[in-house]
């Protein structure tokens, strides 16, 4: 199976705005350079991810071979739940234990997640439909569009075998980006940090695989395990 820069770097003469992944990834930066009382705006929180969608509207508009380029090809489909499903089975549970134990141990609290706007809809509205569609969307926009782009910026700068193998500086930026979300931070306090060790796996198994699907399914999966084991637990 191809990694993703293999498969960039055969399309890289055609491919036009690959810097507008560089639009959101500012809008995140400029976010915490805001007054407290304007990062406390819901809507504001989500002016990143808002500014990604668009930017990737117009990448897609300039491009041809959208799909592939985005790692969404039917023919990956099936390693996509396969390995997707193994995946998350297993940050699900090492994820869950952390939640659940780790951070309570370190004098955490994790009560406030009933209170989220997650916590607050019903179990059958959440599992499986809006986890579902949370790990599509949200993995088309950093691992799909932010981390791909970036990857081929950073690909075209250097010719070294390592770096066109796993670019660097591309898995390490989209996953802090991931993990400083504005609406991450505000919304999962100091467990965002989960978020760190997650962007950095599924942004490497996407730059291995060139496989998208891999990640949307290893995210939902991994959340519904989550979700369904930290409701359980504190009601």
């Amino acid at each position: 199976m191809a990694s993703e820069p293999d498969r960039l770097a055969d399309l890289q003469v055609v491919e036009r705005g690959s810097a507008l992944a560089l639009l959101p990834l500012a809008a995140t930066l400029g976010y915490y350079l805001l007054p407290a009382d304007l990062q406390e705006r819901t809507l504001v929180q989500f002016i990143p991810q808002l500014l990604a969608y668009l930017a990737l509207f117009l990448w897609a508009s300039r491009n041809q071979r959208i799909w592939p380029r985005l790692g969404l090809e039917k023919a990956s489909i099936q390693n996509g739940l396969r390995w997707g499903l193994t995946t998350g089975l297993l940050l699900g549970i090492l994820n869950t234990f952390m939640i659940l134990s780790i951070y309570p141990a370190l004098g955490y609290d994790i009560t406030f997640l009933k209170s989220t706007p997650h916590g607050r809809l019903p179990v059958l509205l959440m599992v499986p439909w809006i986890i579902c569609f949370i790990a599509l969307f949200v993995e088309l926009n950093f691992r799909g569009f932010l981390l791909g782009r970036c990857a081929a910026l950073e690909t075209s700068l250097w010719t070294s075998g390592l770096c066109r193998g796993l670019p660097p500086v591309a898995l390490v930026t989209s996953a802090l980006a991931f993990t400083f979300d504005p609406f991450m931070i505000n919304t999962f306090q100091h467990l965002h940090w989960i978020a760190l060790w997650d962007g950095l796996i599924w942004g490497a198994i996407r730059l291995r695989t060139g496989n998208l699907s891999i990640t949307i399914v290893a995210h939902a999966v991994e959340v519904m395990i989550m979700y369904l084991a930290v409701r359980t637990a504190i009601g």
